[in-house]
């Protein structure tokens, strides 16, 4: 399974001023560890807490982490457990940057929860973490929640008491009970921010962007994500040349990773087709298991691709992100995968930079139709299709962007699974209405 080590420091976080101090305790027996304080107020960057406990949903923690970083928010991921790393869902293994314990004195100027069962009910028992969010709003700070967590987390805690909130559908009963509870995909009230699941997290992260710098960077911060108008509506695929894509029971999938891989990319994928109960092997193009994402979140492959080479897949899929695309694209192993896919008419995808930057230039495009990010797709020699979010040629299959990647995987799904399977794994993941 993918491991995924979140260990970020922005060049404020490097650079401390007379107001922020971090101080490092080292054991040899384990990771470091630091406790950091903070006024909020006289800080460059915007302070923010992601917290992660064992079973957090990973899409919705991730999701969070990179939309805030890409605003130029400082974001501390912190564990609610004893180490640092935590076990979170469908097999994904998250490092923090420190334990909660460690930020109690910190002031945030917001602190989000992510979702995911039982990560919501492990922050509901953490008291340090209690005491940081109901501090936060006694002074008036922002506070936010998604999927389980405002009902289990900060429902439990009154934190919600006569205020209009949203939270995964299985849980709105008991956000009833401690909240006036609407059903809106994020839902904004005075200082809290709550949203619903893995399918409205963007929407939610933006959200808090904007609680933090306001609806210009915002919009900045929106733009490039290539995001959907009709949030909530079904998705859609744009399918040529149909091509029945065949497995042996369970798909066999690869999905490379570099450092520079778009994390949210990679994330999704992984995360949506495990739940679909495929083999995903996430597989290093480098010379270790671990790699640096593009918003410095740290993967951990399962193998290196020199083994994963030596296996057979139904479909060799690879994420976006400019260093990791560029990582591709001079891998000769990764390379002669893609080839093989293609020259057997077994499928093959990428999405974001990868179509643009590795499959074009070695000829992976050739008499097919394709899109990628918007700004790489003056490189695809064939450009009739490019505004399609999601594109279906035969055994090839592209999409744009990070706000592309659940339909992207959703497709991946469709066309393994049929579209009612992939339909109730959507609604499942509120990325289409239940």
């Amino acid at each position: 399974m993918a491991l995924l080590h979140l260990r970020y420091l922005t060049h404020h976080s490097l650079h401390s001023t007379s107001k922020l101090h971090h101080h490092f305790r080292f054991s040899p027996l384990k990771s470091p560890r630091f406790s950091c304080s903070a006024s909020a107020s006289t800080t460059m960057a915007k302070q923010v807490l992601v917290p992660i406990a064992n079973g957090t949903e990973p899409m919705e923690a991730v999701i969070t982490i990179d939309v805030i970083r890409r605003s130029g928010a400082d974001v501390t991921v912190a564990s609610v457990e004893k180490e640092l790393r935590v076990d979170a869902c469908h097999g994904v293994k998250i490092v923090a940057d420190a334990l909660v314990a460690d930020c109690k004195n910190t002031v945030f100027d917001l602190i989000a929860l992510p979702g995911g069962m039982p990560g919501a009910s492990n922050f509901k028992d953490c008291g340090v973490l209690e005491s940081l969010v109901k501090k936060q709003a006694a002074d008036g700070r922002v506070y936010a929640a998604v999927c389980a967590s405002p009902a289990v987390a900060l429902g439990s805690w009154g934190l919600l008491k006569g205020l209009k909130a949203t939270c995964y559908p299985s849980f709105m009963e008991q956000l009833q009970s401690c909240a006036t509870a609407v059903e809106s995909r994020v839902q904004q009230d005075g200082k809290v921010v709550t949203s619903r699941g893995p399918g409205t997290t963007m929407e939610f992260a933006v959200t808090l962007v904007e609680q933090l710098y306001g609806k210009e960077k915002a919009d900045e911060v929106s733009g490039p994500l290539v995001m959907r108008s009709n949030h909530g509506d079904e998705y859609t695929i744009t399918e040529l040349n149909p091509l029945e894509w065949k497995c042996n029971n369970v798909p066999q999938v690869l999905v490379p990773i570099a450092d520079g891989s778009e994390e949210m990319e990679a994330v999704m994928i992984i995360d949506i087709l495990r739940r679909a109960k495929a083999n995903v092997v996430v597989a290093s193009v480098g010379d270790n298991l671990e790699i640096l994402a593009s918003r410095k979140v740290k993967l951990v492959a399962d193998m290196l691709l020199d083994d994963a080479a030596k296996l057979t897949y139904d479909l060799v899929v690879l994420p976006g992100g400019l260093g990791g695309a560029q990582a591709f694209a001079k891998s000769d192993k990764l390379l002669n995968l893609l080839k093989k896919q293609a020259e057997s008419n077994k499928p093959y995808g990428a999405i974001c930079a990868s179509p643009a930057l590795v499959l074009e230039p070695h000829g992976l495009l050739k008499g097919k139709k394709a899109t990628a990010y918007p700004a790489m797709c003056d490189k695809l020699s064939d450009q009739s299709h490019i505004d399609n979010r999601v594109v279906v040629d035969g055994n090839l299959i592209t999409s744009r962007g990070p706000g592309t990647s659940m339909e992207f995987a959703l497709g991946i799904v469709e066309k393994f699974f049929g579209r009612p399977k992939a339909l109730e794994l959507a609604k499942g993941l509120l990325v289409v209405r239940q």
